[in-house]
């Protein structure tokens, strides 16, 4: 069924950072009061942050929020409702930390979502498809992530983890083709993807150093972004090696952060004079792995490259466009870059350009500003960080800021030069092994113009490229009526 049309009119974001360090001790008496006050305060609400400048962005109170989906992978049931990423524990207490029920407690449906590193899009797909048929006028999805230092790791070690089958074929198809490899799971894998990709079509390291210089080039500009370096391919090329093509500086961190992103109906946006800056979501799919991921032998296939190509497709017929056509109309796209390997074939599994031209692609420039697309101005996973429940979401948030134009110094030119005035596509791309993929399409509506009050005004400065925490008076702005004031007497601002 069609549905009706949906718009994202709110957004907000954390900076993603470094995972806080977790000390522990035998004794969990009274020592959180015994910690520092400067140390207390460190414990930051980051999905109350989020959710916060988005109904602030949106000019909503979260009394108007009638339904929430919040994603996030490292945390114990219900933490979208009473936790805010998980918990971090200061000398062995668990510092609890309240995500939605701070603004509010109104008895609406929250689900908690969990789907890998495609948890935020994957809670964004559900409250889009809430407002899309009918559940609700205005809807909220909201992601965050407390992870632990190092490569990623199972949270249940009595228990086989459910990506087992994927690593089995994966090491199978080093000993048929693929050659020897190492290093842990995830990293190892999309190397082995990779590697296929070489085998096939040429190309070689020095392409996924470009990328990932690409990426750490943008950056520089994202005040939001864990780092900050601009590391060139040859510092890239030089950081210590993590498999057999990748190293170091081509893969994404774990991160601490959070975003949120508010979804409505075209109703709503009139009645709100949000014409200035609802960018509606033209289409959207959320997909799964086929049979070929572990029946084709193919390392591609393994790391998501079938199901991007399938659910890409999917997104652009929904907008009305024939099989492989409207990649034209693309101008700024947020991909789902946890290895500069999967930035080079997600290219072609997007159709931005032919199968076996990804790393002819990148020679030409047409990756980064000046080129056909600008891939990952915010810098990327690699660059800007990757807290699972929030990555998904954060890249929404980048892009609908492109189309409203608000980007700064991240902006990219010429979006909005097409004839019918309505501008470019921004595409959204958020994968995770398992198997899950997100591709969202995204465009300025035809009503859209600017001027007026808008997002900048009521969150108090361009929080589209300027990054500044929240103090609890901004919370008062949007707190529901039926806000708790034992609940918010625990917020740590």
């Amino acid at each position: 069924m069609p549905g009706r049309r949906t718009f994202l009119v709110g957004g907000g974001c954390t900076a993603f950072i470094k995972p806080r360090g977790t000390r522990t001790t035998e004794d969990v008496g009274d020592v959180y009061l015994q910690v520092p006050q400067s140390a207390q305060y460190e414990i930051l609400q980051m999905g109350l942050e989020a959710a916060t400048k988005a109904l602030l962005d949106a000019g909503v109170t979260y009394d108007e929020i009638e339904t929430a989906f919040v994603g996030y992978c490292y945390g114990d049931s219900t933490s979208g409702q009473v936790r805010d990423a998980s918990f971090l524990v200061i000398h062995g207490l668990s510092a609890i930390q309240r995500a939605l029920y701070n603004l509010g407690l109104t008895h609406i449906p929250i689900v908690n979502v969990n789907n890998n590193c495609s948890t935020g899009s994957a809670a964004l797909y559900q409250a889009n498809a809430a407002v899309k048929y009918g559940q609700a006028e205005c809807a909220m999805a909201l992601g965050f992530e407390r992870m632990k230092p190092g490569s990623l790791s199972t949270n249940f070690p009595d228990r086989v983890p459910p990506g087992v089958l994927l690593g089995k074929r994966s090491h199978e198809l080093e000993q048929e083709y693929l050659g020897e490899n190492n290093g842990p799971g995830a990293p190892r894998m999309f190397d082995n993807g990779v590697q296929e990709y070489f085998m096939k079509y040429g190309g070689n390291v020095g392409h996924l150093a470009k990328i990932a210089s690409k990426n750490h080039r943008h950056s520089l500009n994202n005040p939001y972004s864990q780092f900050r370096d601009g590391w060139s391919a040859e510092q890239v090329l030089a950081s210590p090696k993590i498999t057999k093509n990748l190293t170091k500086f081509m893969c994404s961190p774990t991160s601490d952060g959070a975003a949120c992103c508010i979804v409505a109906s075209e109703d709503f946006v009139h009645s709100h004079g949000l014409e200035n800056q609802a960018i509606e979501i033209v289409a959207q799919s959320l997909g799964t792995d086929g049979v070929g991921t572990f029946e084709n032998k193919s390392a591609m296939e393994l790391i998501g490259y079938e199901m991007t190509r399938a659910c890409t497709n999917k997104v652009f017929n929904e907008a009305g466009h024939k099989e492989g056509e409207g990649r034209d109309l693309v101008g700024v796209i947020e991909l789902h870059d946890c290895f500069s390997a999967n930035e080079l074939i997600t290219y072609p599994a997007l159709g931005l350009c032919a199968p076996g031209e990804a790393h002819t692609l990148v020679d030409h420039g047409d990756n980064t500003y000046g080129g056909k697309y600008v891939v990952n101005p915010s810098g990327g996973l690699e660059a800007k960080g990757h807290p699972l429940g929030a990555t998904g979401l954060g890249m929404h948030f980048y892009i609908m800021m492109q189309l409203r134009g608000w980007s700064g110094p991240m902006q990219v030119s010429g979006l909005f030069d097409t004839p019918d005035k309505r501008g470019k596509y921004g595409l959204v791309h958020n994968l995770g092994l398992g198997g899950a993929v997100v591709v969202s399409l995204l465009r300025r509506p035809e009503f859209y113009k600017e001027g007026g009050v808008d997002g900048r005004t009521r969150v108090g400065y361009n929080h589209a490229h300027e990054c500044r925490p929240i103090a609890m008076k901004d919370v008062d702005k949007v707190k529901s009526k039926s806000a708790s004031s034992y609940v918010l007497q625990h917020a740590k601002l």
